[in-house]
């Protein structure tokens, strides 16, 4: 895996973490060049490759009447337009093999859903695109078995695969991190910690997911001392009235502080 690879990925020489961010859906235009903006200036003050998400349809929702979208070409537009406004790549989750090919049109890394991440055709149609593809690891997989996943990509004759671990299901309602994965999955891929969704509280009565916000800085901090590669941050300038995983974004006022933090901090472990 070659970060310099993917289109208009800036900094890959700084030596510093490389971060996936942006709202957890696209719900329209105006929101999602905001929010670009907002990370683009904090990212380029701090020298952070940065690759800007959003998912340009949410087929993974609890109930029926959860938000699932703008339209699917409606909300890839709004995601080629950022990288075209902003000069910075971005990435989307897919969920079927058809939205492979549609989804690597207009951006640069596709990613591969948790609850996905098994699913043979789906990884082989990402790698066959060409695009670099993140494979999030399932909640219900070892961090072992994530070395089979990569190989579906390498195997194909991608090279550009990444690893994202969003927590283990603890129970039925939490999740955990277990960051003795960090360094078994670095054999495999460069590693990307999820923060704000290793923070969820899925399957709640109410059919809306829950969540621990409060700890994003504490599990943030942690995934740059136990040496991942990038971090994963969902973050929205109004959380409380997110279309999607609302409950555990990062509310983006907070972001500049956090990011000046954890930079520190690698630079801190750069240095012993």
């Amino acid at each position: 895996m070659n970060l310099s690879r993917i289109p208009q990925l800036k900094y890959t020489d700084s030596n510093t973490f490389f971060l996936l961010c942006g709202p957890c859906a696209i719900e329209g235009e105006d929101m999602a060049l905001r929010i670009a903006e907002h990370v683009v200036t904090i990212t380029d003050k701090l020298k952070i490759p940065y690759v800007f998400k959003g998912s340009f349809k949410k087929a993974n929702r609890s109930r029926l009447d959860s938000f699932t979208g703008i339209g699917d070409e409606k909300a890839l537009k709004i995601l080629r337009k950022v990288s075209e406004t902003f000069k910075v790549p971005t990435v989307t989750d897919i969920h079927t093999e058809q939205d492979a090919a549609m989804a690597a049109e207009y951006v640069d890394v596709l990613q591969i859903p948790a609850f996905l991440a098994r699913q043979t055709d789906l990884l082989v149609a990402a790698a066959k695109t060409g695009k670099t593809v993140n494979i999030k690891k399932g909640q219900f997989m070892s961090p072992e078995s994530m070395q089979h996943a990569v190989t579906k990509i390498t195997e194909t004759g991608n090279e550009q695969a990444i690893i994202t671990d969003r927590g283990t299901m603890f129970g039925y309602q939490d999740m955990i991190v277990d960051f003795r994965g960090v360094p078994t999955m670095k054999q495999f891929a460069p590693v990307v910690l999820d923060v704000t969704h290793s923070l969820q509280q899925p399957n709640q009565s109410s059919g809306v997911t829950g969540g621990r916000p409060a700890l994003i800085g504490t599990m943030a901090r942690a995934g740059i001392a136990a040496g991942v590669d990038g971090l994963f941050i969902e973050t929205h300038f109004d959380p409380a009235n997110a279309k999607s995983d609302g409950a555990n974004m990062l509310d983006l006022s907070l972001l500049e502080k956090l990011l000046t933090d954890l930079v520190a901090i690698q630079t801190t472990i750069n240095s012993l």
